[in-house]
Order: structure tokens, then C-alpha cells, then sequence
């Protein structure tokens, strides 16, 4: 019963993620490239992949265990709770982080071109007005922990003159390139292990 369930909506996704991914391929050819970013779906899911797909095997081995036709020992429960607890303990500091970000980061817009020298930041469709002067100080996070899902989050405070401070986190975009636009400016980097901001 349970493969007659499970079956048609495994492949109902795997032909969802096929068509999504031809019609991002598709899409992806004619469009011209932006310099306006902020949290798409895109940039989330493609950030949330591993996390999610690490948190749905933990959280998939519970109901087939009790849902199971034979009776399951003390032991069988105890690997399938370690096998759970394993998994929240993979996934569980990227999903904080990813929450973290977008809650940071939901009504931000960048929009960054270095060829044309332009770098504005929006919250909530409201332009932050400051100019690459008034930038005190940058404080750029990295990962160090290359090998976990939370490798790829990392974040960049930008300390204004007048006390004002903004934070741009990996949830926009790539960081790196407007690292290094801005490497004229006082940079403190610091390597963290998980990039809590």
C-alpha cells in the first residue's frame, strides 16, 4: 500500500524538477543578465537544496517505521530517531541560518553593476540614500566550514558615517564580487565557522 502511495508522487516530482529545470534552461538562454537581485525562490531553493533534501530523509524513515506492517523492536526505534536526530543536526544550522537571512534580507533590494559604477540598496522599494564615502567600515563573514550545507551563507555589514548600519546576506546574491568592488574601503574579514549575524 504505502508503494502504491509513495510511487506516483516521487515521480510526479522528479518530472516537476525536470520541467522546471528545462524551462529555467530555456529561459535562462534569452534573458539578458540582471543586476538587480533580491530572495527569488531560485536563489532560496538553490541554497535550501541539500538542507531540505537531508531534512525530508531523516523526516522519511519515521512514518515508514510506524506505518510498517511488521512489529518494530526497541533498537529499530532507536535507529530511526538517531537517524532523525542525525539528520536535524546536518540540516538544522542551515535552515536557522536560511531563516535568519531571509528575515534580515526579505524586503532588500541590490541592485549592483561594477561596470557602471552602481551599487544602491532598497528596504521595502525605499532607496537607502548613501554614497561609497559615506561607508565607514565593511565586515565581511565567511564560511570556514567548507564540507556542511551551511557552507554557502555568509554575510557583509556595511557601517555607514551616520551610525546606520546594512546587512547584505548570501540569500541576494553571490557577496564576493561586491567584496571586491568595494576592497578600497576598511575591511575587517573574518572566517567564522557558522555565519550567525
Amino acid at each position: 500500500m504505502k508503494s502504491t502511495f509513495l510511487r506516483p508522487l516521487l515521480e510526479a516530482a522528479v518530472l516537476l524538477l525536470v520541467v522546471l529545470g528545462a524551462a529555467r534552461w530555456v529561459t535562462g538562454i534569452f534573458s539578458k543578465r540582471t543586476h538587480v537581485y533580491h530572495a527569488t525562490a531560485a536563489r532560496q531553493l538553490r541554497l535550501l537544496f541539500w538542507p531540505l533534501l537531508a531534512l525530508g530523509a531523516g523526516l522519511s524513515v519515521v512514518p515508514a517505521v510506524a506505518i510498517g506492517n511488521a512489529e518494530v523492536s526497541t533498537f529499530e526505534w532507536g535507529l530511526t530517531l538517531g537517524f532523525l536526530v542525525f539528520t536535524l543536526v546536518l540540516s538544522g544550522p542551515a535552515l536557522l541560518l536560511h531563516l535568519r537571512y531571509w528575515l534580515l534580507n526579505r524586503e532588500t533590494t541590490l541592485v549592483f553593476q561594477p561596470t557602471q559604477n552602481r551599487f544602491e540598496v532598497y528596504e521595502a522599494g525605499l532607496r537607502i540614500a548613501f554614497e561609497r564615502r559615506d561607508l565607514a567600515s565593511i565586515k565581511r563573514a565567511t564560511c570556514s566550514a567548507r564540507r556542511t550545507f551551511w557552507a554557502r551563507y555568509d554575510y557583509l555589514i556595511l557601517n555607514l558615517v551616520g551610525g546606520r548600519v546594512i546587512v547584505l546576506t548570501s540569500l541576494l546574491t553571490d557577496l564576493e564580487p561586491l567584496a571586491v568592488f568595494l576592497r578600497g574601503l576598511p575591511t575587517e574579514r573574518r572566517p567564522l565557522r557558522w555565519c550567525w549575524v
